[in-house]
């Protein structure tokens, strides 16, 4: 099993290496409810650790509380070294839907039960999953600072921004990361991610893989795949490693094999002629 290569420093938390783990696709279809098949979520959890992954993405809405609680159930007492980031600011009124909830009392409601879930007393990376537009962004932003001065979380990321919105939030907190929806098929987010990486902002491409969609909606991914000998998955990840050095990938997956075949892509240095192919699709 290939050991996870390559670094990046998230403000306030520390070092981590660049392939990290999404703790979605632990949780029921649609990310709602518990998983079908329960040891292979502890699992899969148990291997991300023993293959090196020192960095584990969830949310309160997994599941809804269903990944948090998988994950100190199967991890707790966590080793040294582990970092864990989770996300507020979203409710689920059922499987696949998803409403931004970003009233203060709401974020410091989940973020007590995020910590009670997790068994922490301090959260490395404490995320808002969305900016509700219903809200004042400034009583959302502020709310957040109070969880860091109070030391509840290490650091405060964003997710599904602008880079307005992160500039905004810069003026109440550092901005420790932006966790925004960019694959191969997809790049959406392109001006999010010239931004953080021209000011040193760890960018965590949600979505990374699409579930799988992206191979079937083109012939270039298989293609790279079939010429080095390497899995779909191991491309497009690695692409996305050597895309910019603030990427750090997430892809989330219920099995354990599935994971080591993704770990790999850490190792997997794609040559001028793939990333060129890769980088036309869009």
């Amino acid at each position: 099993m290939a050991t996870v290569a390559q670094a990046i420093t998230i403000t306030d938390v520390g070092t981590v290496k660049r392939l990290g783990f999404g703790a979605m696709r632990i949780t029921g279809p649609g990310v709602w409810g518990e998983p079908a098949d329960p040891d292979a979520a502890h699992e899969v959890l148990r291997k991300a650790v023993e293959w090196g992954v020192d960095f584990i993405d969830t949310a309160d809405s997994y599941g809804p509380e269903v990944s948090e609680r998988l994950i100190a159930e199967t991890l707790h007492p966590y080793p040294a070294g582990l970092h864990i980031a989770t996300k507020a600011g979203q409710v689920r009124p059922g499987p696949h839907k998803w409403v931004p909830v970003g009233r203060p009392e709401y974020l410091r409601q989940q973020l007590e039960m995020s910590l009670r879930r997790l068994k922490l007393d301090t959260i490395d990376l404490f995320q808002l999953h969305r900016v509700d537009p219903k809200v004042d962004s400034a009583d959302q932003f502020g709310e957040l600072a109070k969880f860091q001065s109070e030391g509840k979380v290490r650091a405060i990321g964003l997710s599904a921004v602008t880079v307005e919105q992160i500039e905004e939030a810069g003026r109440y907190f550092t901005v420790a990361s932006v966790q925004n929806r960019y694959n191969n098929a997809d790049r959406a987010s392109q001006e999010v991610l010239d931004y953080c990486t021209a000011h040193g902002i760890p960018f965590i491409p949600y979505a990374p893989l699409d579930s799988g969609k992206l191979f079937s909606s083109t012939g270039a991914v298989d293609a790279v795949a079939a010429r080095l000998g390497v899995s779909t998955s191991q491309v497009t990840l690695a692409w996305l490693l050597q895309l910019s050095p603030m990427t750090l990938p997430i892809p989330g997956t219920s099995r354990a094999d599935h994971l080591a075949d993704n770990l790999k892509a850490a190792d997997l240095t794609l040559d001028a002629e793939a990333v060129a192919a890769l980088d036309a699709v869009a």
